[in-house]
């Protein structure tokens, strides 16, 4: 069975971590190019690996990701991302848990998830095909960024 086929179906929910990184006042986002979010934007992330903890996870997502450096400043969200089958099973289940950083390094590239970067304005997120949520994601991640 491969990474994939674990996340589909599962017995329990998955933990996952991304990071809003702010650099002079945008936000790094990424268009996955791989589902269950193919073509959509969203905030750099993955999976938690074991041992590891959520803050450490999301800087290697991004940095994996986009081949950008941040440091975290703050927790902003908690998300739950659950998708259910045409009978009503629980397909997907993953608790996202959402970081505030600031940039260091790196003006991004794209990585083997995503198949492109920006950076943009908070508000301009409304106007993109994006995750559900990720404007008032986001938007909770700003605050904690001055």
């Amino acid at each position: 069975m491969t990474e994939a086929d674990d996340r589909l179906h599962p017995k329990r929910p998955l933990l996952a971590a991304s990071i809003a990184c702010f650099r002079d006042g945008k936000v790094l986002v990424a268009r996955r190019g791989k589902p269950p979010s193919d073509r959509l934007w969203s905030l750099p992330g993955g999976m938690v690996e074991l041992g590891e903890t959520l803050a450490a996870a999301a800087l290697r997502e991004l940095e994996e990701e986009t081949s950008v450096t941040a440091e975290v400043v703050g927790l902003a969200d908690a998300v739950d991302v659950i998708a259910r089958d045409g009978s009503g099973a629980v397909e997907r289940h993953v608790a996202v848990i959402a970081f505030a950083g600031r940039w260091r390094s790196g003006d991004g590239d794209v990585g083997p998830e995503a198949v492109e970067i920006a950076w943009v304005a908070p508000e301009e997120l409304v106007a993109m095909d994006t995750t559900p949520g990720l404007a008032a994601v986001v938007a909770r991640a700003a605050l904690l960024v001055p």
